[in-house]
């Protein structure tokens, strides 16, 4: 075990420490990638933190989205330039510094078919120019991201051969960031958090919220206790208003469908299709590490209550698979479709549509002194966790240092990758921490082997989610360990295993 080790025996000591009244700086509810995005910024200035989720690290927004790591081309169509100049810069942090071993560069192909008129053209050239500039004001070199460009139907098809070649007459190629799995960043997050001291707690649900205090849950044994603080950060995101009365959100919903590996060749290259009607609106086509694709979004309002886990509406499923097919070689329907995800933006409110409002976010203070972090997007979670332990440190009188994420690499992150003696898999998900989630496997056979078959997810790192990333049971690892569960089927097969693994590593057995 290691100072960055998650599990139920570190969960048990630490909540302990606080259920004895001892009082630390800041208190961060919301296990997401805000959540733990603060909890990381708070405890490297030298800060006393507890974090404290209802559920389990990234169950909420966070394990929703379509992974990308945005360079901010759609905010500088709205006109909000410091807005996309920020997610530019953003996305340059995450791949080229703190996350490279979770982040890659994901081809974008834009197809031109004939009824593609030249105006449209133009415009998507325009914006992708004015995109590989905000790439340079960053300083995010071409080699991570190269410049854009225009390609013929030849290369295109050849880039992604699920493409219809009736009418193509070209594309336009672009390049942006994308994570391995978003989930996994969180989970990356908490536990680098956790060796600066960070006291990382799931499974408590926070029922009442002041400037210096929380009143939590415990979802394993139901005892009720208070959490102090000299400050309290309330990063629960859509379900912000719920613990506060002090914002109001305008929750939108964005829903993807997950096609299984071979339903649709596209390699490792996405496809943007225009919706009809929009300039500046786009489906895409997401080609996974896994062979899956994911095909999303929408971004439609809801209102009522929020609910845990949101759910595609039918709506949205025809939408997608009807924009989808109108580029494909092959149309989709919905047997293609094996899973389905959707996420809730926490939109602050204000007049238009939700697809125009805007993504910033905001650090508000209560009448009472609670803080609430609110809006911004999942890649700029590092700056709204700076602004919001800036607000803390301001509000609290605490002593910290200045901020140092900008420049402080996640557990597994590292500039020569190509070294870590493991399958490239693993460094995929692990970074260098590849050779001792394989280290298992190596010593026997049984944990090399995969939990099911059809997958690659091996025994080994079951036995590491437990021993090393907070899981506690087989719900945390088949949602958001291993992300198995996206394809229900996969998760079925893999469950029985996963239990065994999971009680096992649970009772120190294995």
């Amino acid at each position: 075990m290691t100072s960055g080790s998650l599990n139920a025996r570190r969960r048990e000591r630490e909540l302990a420490a606080l259920a004895s009244g001892e009082r630390v700086d800041v208190v961060v509810v919301g296990g997401g990638v805000t959540g733990t995005g603060i909890a990381l910024d708070a405890a490297s200035r030298g800060l006393s933190v507890a974090l404290v989720e209802a559920h389990d690290l990234a169950f909420g927004t966070s394990r929703w989205s379509s992974k990308l790591v945005h360079g901010g081309l759609r905010y500088l169509a709205h006109g909000e330039l410091g807005l996309a100049h920020e997610s530019a810069v953003e996305r340059g942090i995450l791949m080229t510094r703190t996350a490279p071993h979770l982040t890659r560069a994901m081809p974008q192909l834009f197809p031109l078919y004939a009824g593609t008129s030249r105006f449209q053209e133009a415009l998507v050239a325009a914006g992708l120019r004015a995109g590989d500039g905000l790439r340079r004001a960053a300083r995010t070199p071409s080699s991570v991201l190269p410049r854009p460009r225009k390609i013929p139907a030849a290369e295109a098809l050849a880039l992604a051969p699920g493409l219809s070649a009736h009418g193509l007459r070209g594309a336009l190629l672009a390049y942006d960031g994308a994570l391995v799995d978003d989930a996994r960043l969180v989970i990356s997050l908490a536990r680098t958090a956790a060796t600066f001291g960070a006291r990382i707690l799931t499974r408590l649900s926070a029922s009442s919220l002041s400037a210096d205090r929380v009143t939590v849950r415990d979802g394993l044994s139901g005892d009720t206790l208070d959490i102090h603080a000299r400050q309290v950060i309330n990063a629960t995101g859509v379900w912000a208003g719920t613990l506060t009365g002090a914002v109001r959100l305008r929750p939108s919903l964005g829903s993807h469908l997950v096609l299984a590996p071979g339903t649709v060749p596209l390699g490792t290259t996405s496809v943007n299709i225009g919706v009809p009607g929009e300039t500046n609106r786009f489906v895409f086509l997401l080609p996974q590490p896994d062979g899956r694709v994911y095909l999303g979004l929408t971004d439609e309002p809801i209102s009522g209550p929020i609910p845990d886990v949101p759910v595609v509406p039918e709506s949205d499923v025809d939408f997608l698979l009807s924009l989808a097919s109108s580029v494909l070689a092959r149309p989709l329907t919905r047997a293609d479709v094996a899973g389905s995800f959707a996420g809730l933006r926490p939109l602050v409110a204000g007049g238009g549509r939700s697809a125009d409002l805007s993504r910033k976010h905001a650090v508000l203070a209560g009448t009472d002194g609670l803080l609430t972090v609110v809006g911004g997007k999942l890649t700029t979670y590092r700056r709204m966790a700076e602004d919001a332990v800036d607000a803390a440190v301001r509000l609290a009188g605490l002593s910290a240092s200045p901020c140092r994420t900008t420049r402080l690499p996640l557990l597994g992150a590292s500039p020569r990758l190509s070294l870590v003696d493991a399958s490239p898999r693993l460094v995929a998900r692990y970074g260098t921490e590849a050779p001792r989630v394989a280290a298992l496997g190596e010593l026997d056979a049984e944990f090399a082997a995969p939990v099911a078959p059809g997958t690659e997810i091996t025994a080994a790192e079951i036995v590491w989610a437990v021993r090393n990333e907070g899981a506690l049971d087989v719900e945390d690892v088949l949602e958001r360990r291993t992300r198995l569960s996206l394809i229900p089927a996969d998760a079925a097969a893999a469950a029985p295993r996963v239990a065994e693994l999971v009680d096992k590593s649970l009772a120190g057995l294995v």
